[in-house]
């Protein structure tokens, strides 16, 4: 999936929320993410942090583990 098209689906996505709390959650993430220094968030993680992260990561990679989108879309 190109730029374009990430952006696009991602218009699409924000338009059908109509969970104000979400919105603003998804706001202050981009936003926060737009104004920050990169990696000065995981300077700040103890090691132990970070070796869940990477834990985290290395789970993800197995389709077992995941959660389908439209599974997490019905909680919100």
């Amino acid at each position: 999936m190109g730029t374009v098209e990430l952006k696009s689906d991602l218009h699409r996505i924000l338009d059908k929320i109509e969970n104000e709390q979400l919105l603003r959650t998804v706001y202050d993430f981009l936003k926060h993410s737009e104004n920050a220094e990169e990696g000065r968030i995981w300077k700040t993680l103890t090691d132990e942090q970070k070796k869940e992260i990477y834990l985290s990561y290395e789970q993800s990679e197995d389709d077992n583990n995941l959660i389908n989108w439209e599974d997490v879309k019905k909680k919100f």
